[in-house]
């Protein structure tokens, strides 16, 4: 790789990781008290897939180890938020679903971080974030997460 390239990588990966840190910890103050980011995030793919998931399923899409989405299901599960059932096919196998308290939660969480994001959107610029998004995508098909 040339010198411009190494300079333009660093420039683009560290604004990223810096806008990542940044973005989070503006939404998670932004979350009800007591969810944590992690909570919000599985509650909010649940809700919007309307599917069941299994806990390895979730630590693959958030790319965290199995015992970490275990611990967030654990969590989410005494707060009443997600129903963990076995699989009747497989023992070993379990599913996770939001429950109606949990999709409450989530909207609850939805609406408390909307003023946030949508904050950011309107300073930027509709089409600004259109080709932010586009960007965005194909960095991370490039990583290897499918879009």
């Amino acid at each position: 790789m040339s010198e411009q390239t190494d300079s333009l990588s660093a420039a683009l990966f560290s604004e990223l990781f810096m806008a990542d840190q940044l973005a989070r910890n503006r939404v998670s103050r932004a979350l009800p008290k007591g969810m944590e980011l992690s909570h919000f995030s599985v509650l909010n793919l649940l809700a919007r897939s309307g599917e069941e998931k299994t806990p390895a399923q979730l630590a693959r899409t958030f790319n965290v180890t199995r015992g970490a989405m275990t611990n967030t299901l654990s969590r989410l599960e005494w707060a009443g938020y997600v129903h963990i059932r076995p699989d009747w096919d497989d023992a070993r196998r379990k599913f996770v679903s939001v429950s109606p308290a949990g999709r409450a939660a989530r909207d609850q969480a939805l609406e408390a971080v909307a003023p946030v994001l949508g904050e950011a959107v309107e300073k930027l610029g509709p089409d600004t974030v259109r080709l932010a998004l586009r960007v965005l995508r194909e960095l991370r098909a490039q990583f290897g997460e499918p879009g």
